[in-house]
């Protein structure tokens, strides 16, 4: 069964980090044959933004950001693995391995990366 994410990357500046970790985590989840879309938040605005059934039908939710998120109450109801931008460049295995943790729990459940 392949697995459905969601994600969204947002940096202070909104230029290189949003960009840099969209590509990381698709890299990632092609390795471990998830599905992904990813919403960046960056200079340019919103793109490929999720809608609300992209978010309903995933698995789970990464939320890779260093800033407040537009619309961030799209997922108090999902599993939700968060981590600041720059850990996640740094340790992206640390991500990878707390969404494998998390599908298994109910949805509400948090991770909250430092």
């Amino acid at each position: 069964m392949t697995r459905q994410l969601v994600a969204v990357t947002a940096c202070v500046s909104g230029v290189a980090h949003t960009y840099m970790a969209a590509e990381r985590l698709e890299k990632l989840c092609q390795i471990e044959k998830w599905s992904i879309k990813i919403e960046t938040q960056g200079a340019l605005g919103i793109e490929n933004e999720l809608t609300a059934a992209d978010i309903e039908q995933a698995d789970v939710v990464l939320l890779i950001t260093d800033i407040e998120l537009a619309g961030a109450a799209r997922f108090t109801h999902c599993r939700c693995v968060q981590s600041g931008i720059n850990a996640f460049l740094r340790e992206p295995q640390k991500t990878i391995s707390a969404v494998r943790r998390i599908f298994g729990t109910p949805q509400d459940t948090h991770i909250i990366l430092s």
